[in-house]
This record gives C-alpha cells, sequence and structure tokens, in this order.
C-alpha cells in the first residue's frame, strides 16, 4: 500500500525497562490482545531467556491467537566465543516460536572496541552469522536492530554501513537504525537516513529514544526520508527518558503527514489504549499527554473559549474525536461569559451570554477561586454553583449542626473519632452518631447515616478519592486548605471541592455537594 508505514510496538520489551513500569506474564497478555485488537503490524513482547517473566510469556503465546499483528522475539547476535548453532541466546530466540526475531548488534566501533573487545572484523562476523543462522529457520522473518548507528555513524560512516549490508547480505528483513542514546537532532537523523537509503534496498526502519525530548520528532524525520518502519512504545514508556511515544507517531503520521498506519475507526481507539496500557502498567495516565491527554483539548482561557465556539479550528489543531478524546472547557478565574455558558450547555442548562446573571456567575467563580476554590477538577460543586444562582436549586435538608471530637487515650494506638449530625429534611428532624477513622471518615458516615432513610440511594455512593491540599499564604496551621472529593455511584463519577481554613469545614463542604449531586443527578425532588 502506497504511503503505508509499519507500525512496530516494543512497549512490553523496550517500555517495561521504564523506571517504575511493571507488566506481569497476564499483562502482557492482555497488552498484546489489545494491540492487536488496534491494528499494529508488529508486538516486540520480550527476550526469551533472559528472565522468568519472558520465558513463561512465550511458553504462554499461543493463547493469544493474534489477528492482525506479527509476534516477536527479541534478543542479541551471538556472541564473540559461540558458534551461531550453539548460542543459548540465538537457541532461545527460536525456541519462543515467534514468526519473526529481532536481534541487535553494534554500530558503533567504539562500542566494538570497549564494550565487547573485539576487532571490527569480529563484529561483522558476528552479525552476518547470527542472522545467516535464524535464516535457515524456514519463514522466520529477521529484522536487524542497528543499535547506536546514528552515533556510529557520525563517528565512523564507512564501518556503521558495512555492519548495516553484513546484516543486508545474510537476509535481514528490515534494517532498523537506533538512535540508542537519544541525543540526535532531527537534522542529523533526516541526513543519515538518507544516506543510507542510497547503499541498500533492504527497507529501513527507525527506532528512537526520548533523551533529548525528540523521540518523536526524529521518528518522523527518519519517516519524511525514507524509513518505512517506526519503533515506539505506548505513552513513551521506555528506559531513562522512555521511547518514541507511538501514539504521538501514529497520530503525526495519519493526520499531519498523510501516511497510512491505521484505519480511521482504529484511530479513534488511541485514548482508550493510551488509558489501557497506563492502568495495567501501574502508571499514572499523563494529563497533558499531546493527542490522548485530558488536558490536550481543555480550554480555560475566556478568549480560547469564545474562539473554540465559534470555530473550534482556532485553537484545536484536530478533531479530538479522531484520536478518541474530547473537548472540555474549563472554569477558574481566567474564565469569561463564554466558557460559562458553555459548560451550562454541557449540563444541561441553558443561559443566555447577554443574561446579567452570566457575568455574576463570572465574578462570583473569579471571587471564590481567589479564597482557594478550584472548579477545573470538581465539576459537581460548579454545577450546584450554577443551579444556586439562577434559582434552580433547592436543598435537600437543613443543617442544624454537627460536632466531631477526637480523643486520645495513653496506650492506645488511634486517637477515637466520633461526629455527630443534626438536621432537619421536610420538617422532620434527624440526630445522628457515628464513629470512624479519623474525623473526616466519622463526619462522612454519620452524613450518610443521617441523610439515607430519606433518601435511599445514597447508599449506593462510595468515596474514591480524598484530598487535601495546604494553599500557600505562610499561616502555618491557620492555613486554608482545599479538600477535593471523588465519588461514585457504579454509574458515573464526580468531583466536588470545599475550602476553608478549618479541615473539617472545608470537609463538610464538599462531602454535601457530593451527596447532593447525587440526587440531583437521580432527580430525586427534596422533602419539604
Amino acid at each position: 500500500m502506497k504511503n503505508k508505514i509499519i507500525l512496530y510496538d516494543t512497549t512490553l520489551r523496550d517500555g517495561s525497562q521504564g523506571e517504575e513500569v511493571c507488566f506481569t506474564v497476564e499483562d502482557k497478555l492482555l497488552v498484546c490482545r489489545k494491540l492487536d485488537e488496534i491494528g499494529l503490524d508488529y508486538i516486540e513482547a520480550g527476550w526469551p531467556g533472559s528472565n522468568p517473566k519472558d520465558l513463561e510469556f512465550f511458553e504462554r503465546a499461543t493463547e493469544l491467537k493474534l489477528k492482525n499483528s506479527k509476534l516477536v522475539a527479541f534478543g542479541s547476535t551471538g556472541k564473540a566465543a559461540n558458534k551461531p548453532s550453539v548460542d543459548p541466546n540465538l537457541k532461545a530466540l527460536l525456541a519462543a516460536g515467534t514468526p519473526v526475531v529481532t536481534i541487535f548488534g553494534k554500530s558503533w566501533d567504539f562500542h566494538v572496541r570497549e564494550a565487547l573487545k573485539i576487532s571490527l572484523e569480529k563484529n561483522l562476523e558476528i552479525i552476518a552469522g547470527s542472522i545467516k543462522f535464524l535464516k535457515k529457520n524456514k519463514n522466520k522473518e529477521v529484522i536487524y536492530d542497528a543499535e547506536h548507528f546514528f552515533d556510529g555513524y557520525k563517528a565512523n560512516p564507512q564501518y556503521a554501513l558495512k555492519t548495516l549490508l553484513a546484516a543486508a547480505e545474510s537476509g535481514a528483513d528490515y534494517l532498523v537504525l537506533c538512535d540508542t542514546n537519544g541525543g540526535s537532532l532531527p537534522e542529523e537523523i533526516g541526513e543519515i537516513v538518507a544516506a543510507v537509503k542510497k547503499s541498500t534496498n533492504v527497507p529501513l526502519g527507525i527506532h528512537c529514544h526520548n533523551d533529548s525530548e525528540l523521540g518523536v520528532a526524529n521518528s518522523l524525520a527518519a519517516i519524511a526520508k525514507g524509513a518505512v518502519q517506526v519503533h515506539g512504545t505506548v505513552n513513551g514508556y521506555g528506559e531513562r527518558c522512555g521511547n518514541a511515544n507511538l501514539i504521538s507517531v501514529v497520530a503525526n503520521l495519519q493526520l499531519k503527514m498523510g501516511k497510512k498506519c491505521l484505519s480511521p475507526e482504529r484511530l479513534k481507539k488511541l485514548k482508550a489504549l493510551s488509558r489501557f496500557v497506563a492502568e495495567l502498567a501501574n502508571m499514572q495516565p499523563f494529563t497533558h499527554q499531546p493527542f490522548v491527554g485530558d488536558s490536550a483539548f481543555a480550554h480555560k482561557g475566556g478568549v480560547h473559549v469564545s474562539a473554540v465556539i465559534k470555530n473550534a479550528r482556532t485553537y484545536e489543531h484536530i478533531d479530538p474525536e479522531t484520536v478518541g478524546n474530547a473537548r472540555r472547557v474549563l472554569v477558574s478565574d481566567l474564565s469569561g461569559v463564554s466558557n460559562i455558558v458553555y459548560k451550562a450547555e454541557e449540563l444541561g442548562i441553558k443561559i443566555d451570554s447577554h443574561d446579567p446573571v452570566a457575568k455574576k456567575i463570572v465574578q462570583h467563580i473569579k471571587d471564590l477561586e481567589n479564597q482557594g476554590f478550584q472548579f477545573e477538577s470538581a465539576e459537581a460543586s460548579f454545577e450546584i454553583l450554577i443551579r444556586k444562582a439562577l434559582g434552580k436549586y433547592k436543598s435537600y435538608f437543613n443543617l442544624i449542626s454537627f460536632k466531631v471530637t477526637d480523643t486520645k487515650v495513653p496506650g492506645v494506638e488511634h486517637a477515637q473519632s466520633e461526629a455527630t449530625i443534626e438536621l432537619e429534611v421536610g420538617g422532620q428532624r434527624e440526630l445522628t452518631h457515628f464513629q470512624g477513622h479519623g474525623p473526616v471518615n466519622a463526619l462522612d458516615l454519620c452524613l450518610r447515616q443521617a441523610l439515607v432513610r430519606f433518601y435511599p440511594s445514597i447508599k449506593d455512593v462510595t468515596l474514591l478519592d480524598y484530598k487535601v491540599r495546604v494553599l500557600p499564604a505562610g499561616l502555618g496551621t491557620r492555613s486554608m486548605v482545599r479538600v477535593l472529593i471523588e465519588n461514585s455511584d457504579g454509574q458515573g463519577v464526580w468531583n466536588t471541592v470545599g475550602v476553608s481554613e478549618n479541615i473539617i469545614e472545608a470537609s463538610w463542604q464538599a462531602l454535601v455537594d457530593s451527596l447532593e449531586y447525587k440526587l440531583i443527578k437521580d432527580k430525586i425532588t427534596p422533602h419539604g
């Protein structure tokens, strides 16, 4: 296919070498299935024989039954002291039973002399012998990774090319040029790829690391000069500063450079793929990740929002939906009337941009944010604020008083926390007392217990996350604090905020909003 670029994923091998990234064997099997579903051409899954996890993975790889992707086993060329036929690493690669094998060899004369401690000619023999041995296996596809190729070419171009030609003449199906140290610039990458392309007819690939934050740019530069296979990892995971982020590479190739990578339907799954792999890698998704991050198409400034509403192209380089993302409009002290109108419409609340109440809401939000409130991450509290301003809100209860106490007894490890709440619902008074693990937990449980008789659906609400941030003011223990609470009822997730000098009061504000939002969402009519 004209303009088709071969996508080669190394998340499960190179990506797993990143600090804090961790995949179990089950995780690797799940990721393989997801990458196959997306339609990537190659999945490099590990180094057979290098560790028990990869050994088990390749033993279980037959479970995968991949439909779109080829599974790849990765390893090095044979050792200088071994004949290829008895080299343990090469034998392990064949034993993995994958249709494709990728091996790396030395391209930089400095590495040959200093790391391998062998002659330059001997290195060429090892490369050639290893590939010939692997190619004896019927129908085995062999990809050659030229490690440190760009550093090697800059130091000794004649020898670096000799290593490639040794691989090409021995039957390598692809020659992949690696910027292993991640220190090259796009102009260098482009020039060297163009020069190599003139020296061989074997298809070229590019494998970049991100040590100069140029992994994606360098990959694109190589493609522009004739490389047809691109290596990368989902979310850019990898050793040191990571690898080229395959998510961004694919999006740029297809949407900016007119290359064929994935069908439009599969391109829309990029964000889902990013999140899926992050979850299994036990990594927090990067909010500001290009194309697929939650903030990639988030608009905060009032001028920006006003323009985006008129024409999204004013501040968006692509349609977010093409990569499975969505536009977000944030509400903050930088908001204008356009932000408020847009957000209200998202919530199903209509506000006329010329209505004076819209300007009042903007000013009210600015005043609250000056106090320390933050509505960007607390849209449930924002909706309640809007409803109150428009007179479309009625409280579900009236607080009479609450009291929270902590009692610490010598010899007892933990202080005892208790909360008492008295409130009124539809003319009925309710007095509730509850113990909890800490004062906020006691207050939360007590409030729920007090309300559940009147509003049974509250029992479905689960607190997922509770964050406290001390707001800088140099006041020490008198500082204002902001509390953010995340709740779910199994059908949705929402966030609320509270701010006060008193952490209990700030928590109370967020807790009340969280439960009342649930009742608003369920269209429950307040008692009274």
